[in-house]
């Protein structure tokens, strides 16, 4: 059984985690073997995120005073925290597969830039494209739009050369 100094550093951790990091995935894990928890840890791993089994009653005194006290304020059965600095919309999609191909890891809630979300947002978010593939499409439409409007300019001095040029071959004609 841990003393009261190692429980206040655990919880001094734990708070240091939360404030952290803005995306936050609540998680449930019953009755998973050490394998199927291994092979969580590193889809987690791959993803860029991390892997945090929790007490219910730390959690909520640690998300005392932060955007996440919403979130952990009143968790029930066995809980974990899956966080991650980076790309949220990859970790969510790891962990959807993830719960998809085992039954025992559930989803309980989630915070993503410091907004608590539900289930169905997760699901929701897992089914985003990655932030590169809308950085790219955003450029390709922001491009687009120059590109045409490029083509625009050129294409009014080329038909005014054309014009000027059919006007002088028109007058060599006439004479």
């Amino acid at each position: 059984m841990k003393n009261k100094k190692d429980k206040s550093k655990d919880l001094d951790d734990l708070k240091k985690t939360i404030a952290e990091n803005k995306n936050i995935f609540v998680t449930g894990y019953e009755k998973m073997t050490v394998k199927q928890d291994f092979e969580l840890r590193k889809t987690i791993k791959g993803a860029g995120g991390d892997y945090k089994v929790v007490k219910n009653n730390l959690a909520a005194i640690a998300g005392e005073g932060t955007s996440a006290n919403e979130l952990l304020g009143s968790l029930k059965g066995m809980t974990s925290l899956v966080f991650t600095q980076a790309d949220p919309v990859a970790l969510a999609k790891a962990l959807t597969k993830y719960a998809k191909d085992n039954a025992q890891f559930t989803f309980k809630a989630g915070m993503v830039e410091g907004r608590v979300i539900d289930i169905a947002a997760i699901n929701d978010l897992a089914s985003m494209p990655p932030k590169e593939a809308i950085y790219a499409k955003l450029l390709f439409l922001i491009n687009a739009n120059a590109t045409r409007l490029v083509s625009s300019i050129n294409g009014v001095g080329r038909n005014l050369a054309v014009v000027l040029d059919q006007a002088i071959q028109a007058e060599k004609f006439k004479q």
